[in-house]
């Protein structure tokens, strides 16, 4: 396709492909994606739907269970290494014949369906999703997108997005700046996603299926989101942040610890630090009411302490050696900063046992901090690092050199 054939706005993107000149429309509901695709020639359509697109497969499934119904799975590895995707599909016309077939020695991953004579050439489908069930995936299908008509589907998507985007008003003669600050704020809530059927289910942290009153979501990047996004999301989607924490419970209750990056259920293990506490207790702090501050903290406490990423060394010597570790400043500076969270929380709690042990261990960012340079720095064997350059990006140090570290003691 080519760029000037390419159309996107919060709730609709458009393209044409050019080779066959099908033109493409895509819409959503919560839980259903809507497609619509004009073929110009109108004998034969083509849709394939591919299972391998993106991470390897573990399981799989593809089934046709009507003339214009399709089931299936999908389990694949990847950055989340057991992620969970069922799906129940929907076309608006009944499909004429299928071939299963796929691109090395799986069997049938990716399934053609041909439709002839589709009238004007146009074809919607329905996909509805779960991380559940493929009968979660009809439920919410059924919920979600009982007609066929795609432009009802697109000006309610359109709306909803309209309403989130329209939380903030910014007045400005010159498009272009906000034309950049909306494009902004709309990357700022496309994460975290729902993740809960219309009927309350959802898959654990523990890869089980539970149940749930109200909504529970993924997709928690949080060191690249406690700084910005999420005291954004304290002021413009309060009852969102509400739901962020009645997750983060479920988390812990149901995986047995907090996320550091959530993905699809799944503990990544990406980036450092424990910065849910920060989204926690900034939330807390400005009165948004969470559901079990007495099982939150314990929680708080329970990351803070685990057996890996430096965490032994941190509380035995106050700061992580770099022999020991790598990305030892960032990783302390950060610990440093989330345990003066965990401390602010005991302290509103009345916990005065945990409020001294963590105001104590929230003061170890003092360690990496070299008065001679005025610049945090590594330690090796008890002594700072040979060789410091405050401009540069080493292993010290994360996505980050000593500069942009330096500053970080919030």
């Amino acid at each position: 396709f080519r760029k000037e054939n390419e159309y996107a706005k919060p709730g609709i993107y458009k393209v044409l492909l050019d080779k066959d000149s099908i033109s493409v429309a895509l819409t959503s509901t919560d839980r259903v994606g809507i497609h619509e695709y004009k073929f110009s020639k109108f004998d034969t359509a083509n849709v394939i739907i591919d299972l391998e697109h993106r991470d390897p497969l573990l399981d799989w499934s593809i089934k046709q269970i009507s003339t214009n119904e399709i089931v299936g799975h999908r389990i694949s590895r990847s950055w989340a290494e057991n992620q969970h995707f069922y799906f129940y599909l929907q076309t608006s016309a009944n499909i004429d014949s299928t071939e299963s077939f796929s691109s090395d020695s799986k069997d049938s991953s990716k399934l053609a369906l041909r439709f002839v004579d589709l009238p004007k050439g146009e074809l919607i489908i329905k996909v509805g999703i779960s991380s559940v069930s493929s009968e979660g995936a009809k439920q919410n299908l059924i919920a979600e997108a009982s007609h066929w008509n795609f432009d009802t589907y697109q000006n309610q998507s359109q709306l909803k997005w309209e309403n989130a985007l329209s939380k903030i008003n910014v007045i400005d003669s010159n498009t272009n700046n906000k034309t950049i600050f909306y494009t902004a704020l709309y990357h700022s809530m496309i994460a975290p996603n729902i993740f809960n059927d219309i009927n309350g289910d959802y898959r654990g942290t523990d890869l089980k299926v539970h149940h749930s009153k109200g909504d529970v979501y993924t997709v928690f990047s949080l060191w690249d989101t406690f700084r910005a996004t999420h005291p954004l999301y304290t002021i413009i989607e309060q009852e969102k942040t509400k739901a962020f924490n009645a997750t983060f419970l479920k988390h812990f209750k149901d995986g047995g610890q907090l996320p550091i990056w959530e993905l699809s259920a799944n503990y990544t293990g990406c980036m450092i630090g424990y910065h849910v506490v920060s989204v926690i207790y900034d939330a807390v702090n400005k009165g948004i009411e969470i559901e079990d501050e007495e099982e939150l903290l314990k929680a708080m406490v329970h990351i803070s302490n685990r057996d890996k990423l430096g965490i032994p060394e941190y509380i035995s010597y106050g700061y992580i050696p770099a022999e020991k570790e790598t990305e030892s400043v960032s990783k302390t500076l950060e610990y440093a900063y989330n345990d003066w969270c965990i401390a602010m929380m005991a302290k509103r709690m009345k916990r005065k046992d945990l409020f001294e042990k963590y105001i104590s261990r929230s003061q170890y960012y003092k360690n990496c901090y070299n008065p001679s340079t005025g610049f945090m720095q590594s330690k090796v064997n008890g002594s700072w690092q040979y060789g410091f350059i405050p401009t540069e990006v080493n292993f010290n140090f994360t996505e980050a050199n000593s500069w942009q570290y330096s500053m970080f003691v919030p």
